[in-house]
């Protein structure tokens, strides 16, 4: 276009006439400032979280309360208020939600080993299973398969181990459980979910501990009604005791880490190690061999990793006395052994992790996903860490299924057992185990739960 020639002004777009003058917006509160001038709210509870507290919502804020469930409409105080969220204590249930029931134990008000006790044992495995679903897809957006074993086993009387806290007052020792969210002690002289054998022995701690100094003592119970004790306290039993499960025998002893549930157990061994073989596996967090024993039954050659000890001295005696030679027991951190020469070269066809709650180390998802074993088994306890691990893995592998085990009845854990296989290979064709099982309810207990004078004489909902 000539230099001098002038464009048509209708073709040039037109500029939008200048704004006029907003009306001001009040200031948005933040979300937690909201909760500050507020000592008391009523909500409705609408779920159960992983870790068994009730989750509502007050102006569109999240607040957790314990000892809650959902379908509660409950009058509840504030005790902490953080900018997104808020947290608070039942102080009147206004209206009872479904499977409410008196809460068994008389100490579960103040103590913070159970979390679940006020809900019948159905709605407790339905909401934790929820719980677990939901955490598993909102962080690590894993969908559950469409077959999901759950199974179930004794709600009572099944714990075999136990960290007591011991303390002093004006009646002399006391022996018992931490409050929930603090170090006060609570002094039991019952514990409904404790094996027999651990907890008729609650009411003669105290005077057994009446000379020493220990501020806490760790149980386990064993076959055979034997129990241990430690640190050492004369006058009670000390040292191994042992646990038949199928066809293996495992001892283990009070310092050591052990699943607690008895029945269990064999169904945990089952869903975990499952069936198949193979040249090399590796048990990762390996205790006193509760997984590496049966391994070795089905592969040439295992390699059980074990940062305690004392748990890897067990599971060396446990390879020996179960005349499994093809075991390896590596004594150190599983960080610490991936560092050593020659082992992030390893090619595993199995691999079976059950670390503790934080879940696993970066170097050790990075390791996996470069490797790559064919099976790679995941059991967990806390279903938050799990689902941060499962959304770096299932880059590389594909979730195959899922197990739920109620470990822990009364309170708000579940463990999961996650089968997974390289995403680039073919499924495996081994077997599932046998479907779920799940027992009726705390059979033949009256009323569905042990009774107590507290629990029969409570009026609460």
């Amino acid at each position: 276009m000539p230099k001098n020639r002038r464009q048509d002004d209708s073709r040039r777009p037109r500029r939008p006439a200048p704004p006029g003058p907003r009306e001001p917006r009040e200031p948005r509160t933040p979300t937690g400032l909201r909760l500050v001038d507020l000592d008391e709210i009523e909500l409705t509870v609408d779920q159960i979280v992983d870790g068994g507290e009730g989750l509502g919502r007050f102006e569109g804020i999240p607040i957790f309360v314990p000892r809650s469930a959902p379908g509660d409409r409950v009058r509840a105080r504030l005790t902490d208020r953080r900018p997104d969220y808020g947290r608070a204590e039942v102080v009147e249930l206004l209206e009872p939600g479904p499977g409410r029931r008196p809460p068994p134990c008389p100490f579960f008000e103040r103590c913070g080993g159970c979390d679940l006790q006020h809900l019948d044992q159905e709605h407790q495995l339905r909401f934790k299973a929820a719980a677990v679903r939901e955490t598993l897809a909102r962080l690590g957006g894993v969908e559950m398969p469409a077959q999901v074993a759950i199974v179930a086993g004794d709600v009572w009387g099944y714990r075999l181990r136990a960290q007591l806290h011991v303390g002093w007052s004006e009646r002399g020792r006391q022996v018992g459980y931490f409050a929930r969210g603090s170090h006060d002690l609570v002094a039991v002289d019952r514990c409904p979910i404790l094996v027999g054998e651990l907890e008729r022995e609650l009411p003669r701690l105290p005077e057994a501990l009446r000379h020493v100094e220990h501020r806490r003592i760790d149980v386990a119970a064993g076959d055979g009604e034997a129990w241990t004790v430690a640190p050492l306290v004369p006058g009670l039993p000390h040292g191994e005791v042992t646990a038949q499960v199928g066809e293996t025998t495992y001892a283990y002893d009070a310092r050591c880490f052990f699943q607690g549930h008895r029945q269990l157990l064999p169904d945990l061994v089952e869903h975990a190690v499952g069936d198949g073989g193979g040249e090399l596996a590796l048990d990762l967090y390996a205790g006193v061999g509760l997984f590496a024993l049966p391994l070795a039954r089905r592969h040439a050659r295992v390699i059980a990793v074990e940062g305690d000890r004392i748990a890897a001295r067990y599971a060396r005696t446990n390879a020996r006395r179960n005349k499994l030679a093809n075991v390896e027991v590596e004594a150190t951190a599983v960080d610490g052994w991936l560092r050593r020469p020659g082992n992030w070269e390893l090619a595993p066809s199995r691999v079976v992790v059950d670390p503790p709650r934080g879940g696993l180390s970066s170097p050790l998802r990075r390791w996996l996903a470069e490797r790559r074993p064919a099976r790679l088994t995941y059991v967990s306890c806390h279903a938050a860490t799990l689902a941060r691990d499962l959304r770096a893995l299932t880059r590389a592998f594909r979730v195959d299924r899922i197990a739920l085990l109620d470990l822990f009845p009364q309170t708000g854990h579940m463990e999961v057992v996650v089968q997974m296989s390289d995403a680039d290979r073919d499924p495996p064709k081994s077997s599932p185990p046998t479907p779920s099982k799940i027992p009726p309810f705390e059979k033949g207990r009256q009323g569905g739960f042990p009774q107590t004078a507290a629990a029969q004489d409570s009026q609460t909902p």
